[in-house]
């Protein structure tokens, strides 16, 4: 009988007949006793063959348990659900779509043993391909699709900063948003309990939301990124559009949640730094003005322009066109430069159209509830 500690491992699933076998595969190559775990898999209600498929891994692992959630609103609601059934001391949280490294549990354990003011421990997020020819999922590798490191300015191993007494809203949703992602984080469940903490019930941000549950109390969270998973993204740009809409659209509720002082942000991410400054309005949010902002506003800006000098006789409305239409230029440039760098080169084109269409799903999200949160958030470039 193994003397480790009993974690708990526990991944929402609605429909994941394409990825679940290959999440389970990598699981079971955990180096991790085998009774020293279980498998809590809450499914939101799936159409597809991923009930058939975990019935059958049932039959010869007894650890996977299956919580069956019908008609479930959010993977928040499924975990909810499933936390009611576990029984470990650390709940480690992934999703049907990822591959554990083989050192996950025991990496993430090493430093909740070492300070019990840890509540949680994250990992680094990478790629795993299912397809070499799928094009978004190459994209996805490409952009560094949910990786922790550069999301903070590439940070190294350790812990997150303090949470802020007053936050402002870039704390909350912006880039100094410190949170894990429920694709890479396990969580002591003595702290989730002393705080009484569940997921909200809102398609996304739950994850955000748990985070600061905890850091607004004073409990630590920790880096780590030897605990690793490899992600199987979404494989049709479709579904990645409308990810990144609903990204955008939880940080509304978060900042309406955690952020008391009105005040818009405003971030001039094209600038070297991002220096920022404070909007003294009745209103709550952020606007973040980088490379894509400002090829459209200089876009729209040398439009007027040329329409302006047809109109109006006089050279120095055509110098400024010109200095707009150069300015745009070099916006473009800027945002679209890291695209020469993927491979095929041939597929520039379809690079770009997905980098701009991403870009802009996550504004539209950042705009899409801001009369009924009356908080404004106009989200960074890419």
């Amino acid at each position: 009988m193994s003397q480790m500690p009993l974690v708990s491992i526990i991944i929402p699933v609605k429909n994941f007949e394409r990825t679940i076998e290959k999440t389970f595969e990598y699981l079971l190559a955990v180096d991790y006793p085998r009774d020293s775990w279980e498998w809590v898999i809450a499914d939101g209600g799936s159409t597809d063959k991923t009930i058939e498929i975990i019935k059958k891994w049932q039959e010869k692992y007894p650890f996977i348990q299956l919580v069956a959630i019908a008609n479930s609103p959010s993977p928040g609601y499924a975990r909810n659900k499933a936390l009611e059934v576990v029984k470990g001391e650390f709940l480690f949280f992934t999703d049907a779509d990822c591959a554990p490294d083989k050192n996950w549990i025991s990496e993430m354990l090493r430093h909740f043993q070492r300070d019990p003011k840890i509540a949680a421990v994250g990992g680094e997020v990478y790629t795993l391909k299912v397809d070499p020819n799928n094009m978004v999922e190459a994209w996805c590798q490409h952009f560094r699709f949910n990786m922790v490191s550069p999301r903070y300015g590439f940070i190294q191993e350790g812990y997150f900063p303090d949470f802020s007494k007053e936050p402002n809203p870039i704390d909350i949703g912006g880039h100094k948003a410190y949170f894990f992602g429920t694709c890479n984080v396990a969580y002591r469940r003595s702290a989730m309990k002393e705080i009484n903490a569940k997921f909200w019930d809102r398609p996304t941000g739950e994850d955000m939301d748990l985070s600061y549950q905890h850091r607004s109390r004073g409990w630590k969270f920790y880096f780590a990124p030897k605990a690793k998973v490899d992600h199987m993204h979404r494989a049709d740009l479709k579904a990645l559009l409308k990810v990144w809409v609903t990204y955008g659209q939880a940080h509304l509720p978060l900042i309406d949640k955690y952020v008391k002082r009105n005040g818009v942000v405003v971030i001039l991410q094209f600038l070297k730094k991002a220096p920022s400054f404070t909007l003294a309005l009745p209103i709550r949010g952020f606007i973040y003005v980088g490379n894509f902002h400002m090829l459209h506003l200089c876009a729209l800006l040398s439009l007027l322009g040329i329409v302006a000098s047809l109109l109006i006789a006089g050279w120095a409305i055509k110098i400024a066109t010109v200095a707009l239409l150069l300015c745009t230029l070099h916006f473009a440039y800027q945002y679209v430069k890291w695209n020469f760098d993927m491979e095929p080169k041939s597929a520039f084109w379809t690079w770009g159209k997905m980098k701009y269409l991403t870009n802009l799903s996550f504004i539209k999200g950042g705009l899409k509830d801001s009369k009924k949160y009356k908080i404004f958030c106009i989200e960074p470039s890419f």
